[in-house]
């Protein structure tokens, strides 16, 4: 009896255990959400314009600069999300209290002319979309892309946090839908694809292409937004047992985002590479949807055009929400989101109206972006690094070092990107 009763206890106790391990999964995925909606800054129509040409260009050559960049944005998301937990404060919020006026005005001008272009690209995508699925004018198409933004903004405010996380979780959703059916239909060769991962170049167009898929895929409205996102949705916390769970959990936050937006941007690269390799005009999002037509038939263009417009919405909401992160670190000074997104929504229609071609404007606001980057990573690494500020979470020397190559890499190879644009070589 003795026997059966320790035997009793024993079960009970491992049931418990695992009943416990199962809350306390739950709890910790309860608190995933602000590095997926940063994410979506990954699978902006800027991301999928520059992913079509390289695979539409040279196949499969590119898959490695795609890996080294998600590897890379990994690092500085965490970086930025533990900067917000830690502190309470975003880094345009740190920034603003550490800088004296002028430099201060003159931070905000170059980041606000970074949240502009991030907006252009993500109308203008969007409103390429729109004319895709129903044949309607690109300027009109921007119209429904500046005002379907704007319900979602109305969505975003302390009260509403989570469900603005799920509306912009289900359009990521379709965006990976959208760009992962055609593999499905017609998956590449596994041999070609791990050649991919082999990292080499072919010539100086493969260096500007290399050198606009890195710098573009980590933006600095992403970084902005994540550290001013966690502290919406966790708030200011003062416990330190409590912000080692939070900046725990957000790590795999990070990681589990970022496996996601990555795989969508090789998606595109290897649907363009196994499809529309060596095809005339599919170095443009229309060019690219017709060849996908083409090749896997109307039902699959139409999930391509799908999650292009999925994009298009999720990111232009998610840079509005940025742009004003960024005035109200900087400047103290907060306009409410709907009357920013009629603001900033007017250069995109204007740059529609003038008939300037999307996907060379696309091209255009990557290289805008790319003046912005330096301004976000290097302030990012100096704070997480130093340890008046972070405390025991300061960042450890293997992070600060991967993470300081990380961002010189990015750094010249922008400015690399910039100059072979300037000197159109």
């Amino acid at each position: 009896m003795t026997l059966v009763g320790t035997r009793s206890g024993r079960d009970g106790t491992t049931r418990r255990r695992v009943s416990d391990a199962r809350s306390g999964l739950v709890r910790n995925l309860a608190l995933f959400g602000p590095a997926f909606v940063a994410a979506i800054a990954y699978v902006d129509p800027g991301n999928v314009a520059a992913n079509i040409t390289a695979g539409a260009r040279y196949g499969f050559l590119l898959v490695w600069v795609l890996v080294l960049a998600n590897v890379i944005a990994m690092l500085i998301q965490y970086q930025s999300a533990k900067l917000g937990i830690v502190t309470g404060k975003s880094l345009p919020a740190l920034l603003g209290d550490r800088l004296s006026t002028r430099p201060r005005l003159a931070f905000w001008v170059q980041a606000e002319v970074v949240a502009i272009a991030t907006d252009l690209a993500e109308v203008l995508g969007g409103a390429v979309a729109v004319q895709l699925l129903f044949g309607l004018p690109l300027v009109l198409g921007g119209v429904i892309v500046g005002a379907v933004s704007l319900a979602l903004l109305l969505l975003q405010n302390p009260r509403q946090e989570r469900t603005f996380e799920r509306v912009i979780l289900g359009l990521l959703a379709i965006i990976v839908i959208g760009f992962l059916a055609g593999l499905v239909v017609n998956p590449p060769p596994v041999d070609a694809v791990l050649g991919g991962l082999v990292p080499r170049l072919d010539g100086p167009e493969t260096v500007l292409l290399a050198a606009g898929m890195l710098g573009a895929t980590v933006m600095p409205h992403a970084i902005y937004v994540h550290s001013a996102m966690v502290i919406d949705r966790h708030g200011v916390t003062r416990s330190a047992d409590r912000k080692r769970k939070l900046v725990r959990v957000t790590r795999w936050d990070v990681v589990v985002a970022l496996i996601v937006a990555g795989a969508v941007n090789i998606a595109l690269l290897l649907l363009a590479a196994q499809n529309l390799r060596g095809k005339e005009g599919t170095d443009t999002i229309e060019g690219a949807y017709d060849a996908v037509a083409d090749a896997l038939g109307p039902a699959m263009a139409t999930a391509f055009a799908i999650g292009l417009l999925a994009s298009g919405l999720a990111s232009t909401s998610v840079g509005s929400s940025a742009g004003a992160a960024i005035m109200g670190g900087l400047l103290h000074r907060h306009i409410p989101l709907f009357v920013r997104r009629v603001i900033t929504v007017i250069p995109a229609l204007a740059v529609l109206a003038l008939g300037v071609d999307p996907t060379w404007a696309l091209v255009i606001s990557q290289v805008v972006l790319s003046f912005g980057i330096p301004f976000a990573v290097i302030p990012l690494g100096r704070f997480t690094a130093d340890r008046s500020l972070m405390g025991e979470f300061t960042d450890g020397w293997p992070l600060r070092l991967t993470a300081g190559i990380a961002s010189v890499l990015i750094v010249l190879l922008n400015l690399t990107l910039i100059g072979l644009v300037v000197t159109g070589a």
